[in-house]
């Protein structure tokens, strides 16, 4: 199964770009499938039969990018036991995608763009150039242009990448996509069908995790819902505003109780009625998990509610 879930814009302009091999700039939120767009463009392009080189620029040191993107000679540095080709040279034919390109280091920029402009490599321990053919892809779930002008990325690099761009939108403005992939998906997991309460559910939340949150929600789903949680408490508990000043669920902390031990009873049934008995935000205010909370309601179960 694949978790792209593109938009018919995003297919059309991947369908043009894979005629040719201009570079591809993708952009989108975090989880939005910019990885399985690259891969579809490479597949549908003339160079499918060619490798496809997926590289992560944020998980890379700065002092190893020139030998991981151009390679080094056997004994050009300790430990360089072996030639190594390099990410370059390992996409001859085929296609480099370069993922977080908005992560590379400036001085690691300078490096790449040498690079796009000879269409050439210099490996570590050589003199000698190495021309290399292969399309680039990119993806960043960052503001390119912003960073541009505020030094973090440079400008002739951005315009070097900004060939052919395409952005994808967030699970949120995607309707149509979110139900199908979520009748994909839990079909996939569980081998039944998602209700049109839980549907409803789905498509009422803002998803800022796309679709990997979606996965992610519905695998837990999966795994709780024997155990009596709903999918409308899961969802009360995922972070809906990844960029909000909390973080995470929204909530006021000076209504927050934090303890050594135990909540009493009577603040559990505060916290269970200012949350309308939505368990998953009640242990949330209490400070303690779900599980213990439901231990608790469990085990004072005869006591009565305090007057």
């Amino acid at each position: 199964m694949e978790l792209g879930g593109v938009v018919t814009d995003a297919k059309s302009l991947l369908e043009i770009a894979a005629k040719s091999s201009v570079p591809v700039l993708i952009c989108g939120e975090s989880g939005t499938g910019k990885e399985v767009m690259a891969r579809k463009l490479h597949a549908l392009s003339a160079r499918s039969r060619g490798p496809f080189i997926a590289v992560n620029c944020g998980a890379i040191s700065p002092g190893l990018i020139e030998s991981l993107f151009e390679g080094s000679c056997r004994g050009s540095y300790t430990g360089a036991v072996a030639n190594q080709l390099g990410f370059v040279r390992a996409a001859d034919h085929g296609t480099l995608f370069l993922d977080e390109i908005g992560e590379l280091p400036l001085e690691s920029q300078t490096r790449l763009l040498r690079i796009l402009q000879e269409r050439a490599v210099t490996p570590i321990g050589s003199q000698q150039s190495i021309s290399v053919d292969f399309r680039l892809v990119c993806a960043t779930h960052r503001n390119l242009q912003l960073a541009v002008k505020t030094g973090r990325f440079r400008e002739d690099l951005f315009f070097r990448l900004n060939v052919f761009p395409i952005r994808l939108l967030p699970l949120r403005e995607r309707i149509d996509d979110l139900k199908m992939l979520a009748i994909e998906i839990w079909r996939e997991i569980s081998g039944r069908e998602l209700s049109q309460g839980e549907l409803r559910s789905l498509c009422s939340f803002p998803w800022p995790g796309n679709v990997r949150q979606l996965k992610n929600v519905l695998e837990r789903y999966l795994l709780l819902q024997n155990m009596g949680d709903s999918l409308e408490e899961i969802l009360a508990g995922e972070p809906w505003d990844t960029h909000s000043a909390n973080g995470a669920f929204v909530r006021d902390v000076r209504k927050t109780y934090r303890y050594g031990n135990t909540p009493s009873w009577k603040h559990i049934l505060e916290a269970l009625q200012e949350c309308h008995n939505n368990k998953s935000r009640a242990a949330q205010i209490l400070g303690i998990s779900r599980g213990s909370l439901c231990y608790q309601l469990k085990k004072n179960s005869t006591r009565p509610k305090p007057s």
